[in-house]
């Protein structure tokens, strides 16, 4: 679980190049989200070791001062509920304008941390250019440049001194949370599990707002549900209570261990649910694919449902240990199937093997089929244990950790899954020095 940060200002003064140079800053992140769809707009990044969420609130609707006045007015306020801090950023080449005002009018009312980053400052005269943002009220601020990225580090150095530490809480019981495109039907899955007419259902996308618990306690299991606001491309995102949504499924994707991620098979596994699958293993956690309204699909053959695992499975590679279940929320097929599978996914990222155990299945895979040679030096593996986090992490100790490149990780997490049984959780493998 990590704290939130939302990037909010008027269109065009480089917010979004901003917020794609703070997502892949490093690695790791740039492969965890290819294949997502471009117009994502929440994303996750660490400095000096602190990892945080990002939020892009571009994209107002500029028409008259008073239509701008109400938009901004939503999205900002939207963006200072959820977030836990923010940076407000200006365009140096611009100066201050009367929507830098309208939106410092409402940043001086918050009580939480805000940054004033003033973009496109790229050579001495623009540093001098700045000061007049001095008049926005905010205090001290930040000159960078999204492009190029100077100025950057400062800022960050800054906002991650303030950002809360959160730990993530100790509960007795696992929380789901149901997730996934708006109108998929997972206000009815929930309505179908516990029996009764909680949520408001209706044909309109979008119909749940918010982010709820519900506590089930049924037939042996004992967990807390959360039903989630669709989650739509940014493009869409247009009414306020729409940003609001997004932010609350961010918030609840990183709050719950097990992700029960719904899409409607009538439309398939599109680039959006994807982004979502992605968001959620980002975060290590549990996931369990749905696919709803198995019933409404037309021509169903002997094979249809193996081709329908084929192409999910094609498209959120190399993470293809998932369980994907066939279910219709109206006749209520399989949905008991979905808890019994979501309650055995979050099992299997709380487990915790013996280090000899491991050690001992690990050790002659590894002999066998060694590191490759890299520059004539060869890698030796000596000993490997699980980390004591939350969710399955790995260390293998060896001589050479630098020369061992991610096909031969992949090969060490595909033997972990083949003796381990950690369906439907991501794991992460690193490489020490013995």
């Amino acid at each position: 679980m990590s704290a939130i940060v939302a990037i909010v200002g008027r269109p065009n003064v480089g917010k979004s190049t901003f917020f794609n140079r703070l997502i892949q800053r490093r690695e790791a992140i740039v492969d965890a989200v290819s294949g997502v769809t471009r117009d994502r707009h929440y994303g996750k990044t660490d400095w000096n070791g602190k990892e945080f969420s990002v939020i892009d609130t571009g994209g107002y609707v500029v028409g008259s001062d008073d239509v701008f006045e109400k938009e901004i007015d939503k999205q900002v306020e939207l963006a200072i509920q959820e977030s836990d801090a923010i940076i407000f950023m200006v365009d140096v080449e611009t100066g201050v304008t009367g929507m830098d005002e309208d939106v410092a009018k409402l940043l001086r009312r918050v009580d939480k941390p805000v940054f004033l980053a003033i973009n496109k400052v790229d050579n001495a005269m623009r540093q001098e250019d700045a000061v007049e943002f001095y008049s926005l009220g905010l205090g001290e601020y930040y000159t960078l440049s999204s492009i190029n990225g100077s100025g950057t580090g400062e800022l960050l150095d800054a906002l991650v001194e303030i950002l809360p530490e959160i730990v993530e809480e100790e509960s007795s019981l696992p929380r789901f949370a149901v997730v996934g495109r708006p109108n998929a039907g997972k206000s009815s899955f929930i309505n179908a599990l516990i029996g009764e007419e909680r949520y408001i259902v209706t044909d309109v996308a979008g119909t749940t707002r918010d982010s709820i618990d519900t506590k089930y306690n049924r037939f042996g299991f004992e967990f807390n549900l959360v039903d989630t606001a669709g989650i739509r491309r940014k493009a869409k995102v247009k009414e306020d209570l729409e940003f609001y949504s997004v932010m609350r499924s961010v918030r609840a994707i990183e709050h719950c261990d097990v992700c029960l991620l719904l899409l409607d098979a009538t439309r398939g596994f599109d680039g959006q649910v994807e982004n979502i699958f992605w968001l959620a293993a980002r975060n290590n956690k549990g996931i369990v694919i749905l696919v709803n309204k198995w019933d409404l699909v037309e021509h169903k053959e002997t094979n249809t449902i193996k081709q329908y695992t084929q192409k999910i499975k094609k498209a959120i590679e190399p993470f293809t240990d998932v369980p994907i279940l066939f279910i219709s929320v109206l006749t209520k097929q399989r949905i008991f199937k979905a808890i019994e599978t979501a309650v055995a996914v979050y099992q299997n990222r709380s487990k915790k093997i013996v280090t000899r155990k491991l050690n001992d299945t690990m050790l002659p895979l590894i002999e066998s089929y060694s590191p490759p040679a890299y520059k004539g030096k060869y890698v030796k593996i000596k000993f490997c244990t699980q980390l004591p986090t939350s969710y399955p992490q790995f260390a293998f100790f060896c001589n050479l950790p630098q020369y061992v490149k991610d096909p031969y990780k992949r090969y060490l997490e595909n033997k972990i899954r083949e003796n381990f049984d950690f369906t439907g959780v991501p794991i992460t493998v690193f490489m020490r020095k013995k």
